[in-house]
């Protein structure tokens, strides 16, 4: 059985157990054939033996992106597994990880490679510093931290936490998490030119992927900033 779920010819993903605080959150990788045949890996997850198989069969991994300040735990393994790779981060994740050799900022412009297939956007007024790749070929939106999509879970201190923050059943952000825009009014701006590009299924670290209604159902996720 495949690791990969595929959701588009030369785009899949992958979920991962892991752990925020003491709640079992997991998270979610995807992996990107570009058009010049090289593969692009967007917030690595742990990648074991079998998972490197299915990654080397799709191409040779040249791009290694770390979406924002918060999706980086597993960076490290991914460029021991692949050093010849290029590893891509904000800014401010740079000075975070100095143990990490970055060798792009990420940015609204996207690397040379992936002109023929990706536009990017930053989501300002955040602390986490979050780049959103649109996909143009299959329309997909990639996102890390934009809103979750938990309908429950088995664990039991994460379905208090998903109470606890609003989103227990239905799609949205932690209350607590909210803190991070610290600046709302540029957050609403960047927000609302996200949803500029035309995209019909949106791919989220922290829950279900939204593919159907992904436009309503991102809107609706991000109604408490007035998006």
């Amino acid at each position: 059985m495949s690791l990969l779920n595929s959701l588009s010819n030369n785009l899949w993903t992958v979920f991962s157990e892991s752990k925020f605080l003491l709640f079992h959150v997991g998270t979610r990788m995807t992996v990107v054939r570009l058009s010049n045949g090289e593969v692009l890996l967007y917030s690595p997850v742990l990648i074991n033996s079998a998972l490197k198989k299915e990654i080397d069969d799709i191409g040779k991994v040249t791009h290694i992106v770390c979406p924002n300040n918060f999706h980086h735990l597993y960076a490290g393994q991914a460029m021991t597994l692949y050093p010849e790779a290029n590893l891509h981060g904000p800014i401010a994740l740079h000075k975070k990880r100095k143990d990490l050799s970055f060798s792009h900022v990420l940015s609204h412009e996207p690397h040379p490679d992936w002109k023929p297939d990706i536009e990017l956007l930053t989501i300002e007024g955040s602390l986490m510093h979050e780049t959103v790749f649109y996909h143009k070929p299959s329309k997909i939106l990639l996102t890390c931290d934009i809103v979750e999509n938990f309908e429950s879970s088995d664990h039991f201190l994460t379905r208090i936490w998903l109470k606890l923050g609003g989103c227990h059943g239905k799609i949205g952000w932690p209350h607590i998490l909210r803190l991070v825009y610290i600046n709302r009014k540029k957050a609403r701006a960047s927000l609302q030119k996200m949803f500029d590009f035309p995209f019909e299924k949106v791919v989220i670290a922290h829950g279900d992927i939204l593919d159907k209604d992904a436009r309503f159902l991102l809107k609706t996720g991000l109604a408490w900033l007035k998006v």
